[in-house]
């Protein structure tokens, strides 16, 4: 098909249409979908109705939380983590941490890191892939495990009372344009002063991050230095714990050793041995916080790490790519929940590695697992608390056929003892640095 110089032809075209034209199933099947949603009509019924959200396991008894129109979801996952254990501390059956807190730090750091960025890159061109994807990817609202810490350990949390949602952290489009927009106009003063010494650049810095903070004050509000904390338990019992800051209240209320968890991802790219670790260049918020690492690993060890750690009675953070084979509005994953390959006549032979390689898949989502249907040692399914409300799934949570796992779940946040001890050398080699604009970093985009 197609003239010497590969291009389509007329009579290419007169082709194409011919055959197409000529099968009774690719009609019905162009019939239909002009009609209704490919997705309506590619659903697998056999295995809607074979998904049964019931498991073995369950840990929730909480209701979910909702990010609303913003991409927090690394930080909603983190914090819904750590409010299992605050809510026994505190014997109530509802509690958050403020969400708008945490954004508002993260926003302020990143601003940080991404203008440090900046002067360690300024003696590069404009065009240089590296200092092009600075440009392209600054201040979104996307993070990672190692992120979160780094924000706890910094700056603390706060109830939710304390520091509620704004309409900007609830929908965060326009607040961010306007932050990329004063960190943009910043690089282009930052690396005019590429020649000027340190104290003149950094105070040149200092004058451009006022700005930032300003305008995250006006959209996200101001945090607190201090509040007073009480509140009324399950018992209807009154309790008061006086002024706290932050840095207290985390302390008070994070109840697991957020330093003793590493992060397990499944990188099956022929270009990234397992049993190592990696690290992504430039990636993070905090300068001078941890970095983010991950330790590459079998996908069987990551189920495994995830199963032992819920029946132990703790959810899972982890990250995935959240859009692919998914019913939205049934809460549930399967690999095979859409038969596009039946509606469009087709093959989708693409491996996990294919598609990472090719650019068809990265993570998009992070969650927790607060669930797991456990048979002969074996996970089968797997119940996720997501973070867009209570409308869909369940109540808000989802469920996962185990064929989803493997496919599309590419991270973990796990304690170190759940690794043997040749895993756990591994994690004080130096990390293989990844560029940055590698897949692996794409939670944070």
């Amino acid at each position: 098909m197609g003239d010497s110089d590969g291009a389509l032809t007329g009579a290419d075209i007169d082709l194409l249409q011919k055959e197409f034209g000529s099968d009774p199933a690719y009609r019905r099947s162009q019939n239909a979908v002009t009609q209704v949603p490919i997705d309506d009509v590619a659903l697998d019924r056999r295995i809607v109705t074979g998904i049964d959200p019931s498991m073995s396991h369950v840990l929730d008894d909480w209701k979910v939380t909702n990010q609303k129109q913003s991409g927090r979801c690394w930080a909603f996952a983190g914090l819904n983590l750590l409010r299992t254990g605050a809510m026994k501390e505190l014997n109530v059956k509802d509690f958050e941490f403020s969400q708008n807190y945490i954004m508002f730090w993260d926003k302020l750091e990143r601003a940080n890191y991404f203008l440090e960025a900046v002067i360690s890159t300024a003696d590069r061109d404009a065009d240089d892939r590296t200092v092009a994807y600075l440009l392209d990817s600054v201040l979104n609202d996307g993070g990672q495990w190692n992120m979160f810490v780094a924000l706890v350990r910094k700056h603390g949390l706060v109830p939710k009372t304390a520091m509620p949602e704004s309409e900007s952290s609830s929908a965060s489009a326009k607040m961010n344009a306007s932050v990329r927009t004063v960190l943009r106009q910043g690089a282009l003063r930052l690396r005019g002063l590429h020649d000027a010494d340190t104290e003149t650049v950094r105070a040149h810095k200092r004058d451009i991050l006022a700005v930032v903070h300003r305008v995250l004050s006006i959209h996200l509000g101001t945090p607190p230095e201090r509040f007073v904390w009480q509140w009324l338990d399950s018992d209807r019992e009154f309790h008061r714990d006086g002024e706290l800051t932050p840095l207290e209240f985390a302390a008070k209320y994070v109840t697991i050793p957020l330093d003793d968890y590493v992060c397990l991802v499944d990188d099956p790219r022929s270009s990234s041995p397992r049993n190592r670790t990696y690290t992504v260049d430039f990636l993070g918020n905090v300068v001078g916080g941890a970095p983010v690492t991950y330790l590459n690993v079998d996908i069987g060890f990551i189920k495994d790490a995830a199963r032992r750690t819920i029946v132990g009675g703790e959810p899972v953070w982890f990250g995935c790519d959240v859009g692919k084979m998914m019913r939205r509005d049934l809460g549930i994953w399967d690999a095979q929940l859409f038969d596009f390959a039946g509606v469009y006549d087709t093959e989708f032979s693409l491996t996990k590695a294919d598609r990472l390689v090719y650019h068809d898949t990265q993570m998009t989502h992070a969650m927790l697992f607060t669930g797991v249907d456990v048979l002969a040692d074996t996970a089968r399914r797997w119940r996720v608390e997501n973070s867009w409300g209570g409308e869909n799934g369940v109540d808000g949570f989802y469920t996962m056929n185990d064929s989803w796992f493997d496919q599309y779940v590419f991270e973990i946040a796990c304690r170190r003892d759940l690794l043997p001890e040749s895993l756990q050398q591994v994690l004080s080699e130096s990390p293989i640095v990844l560029p940055a604009w590698d897949p692996m970093g794409a939670l944070a985009r």
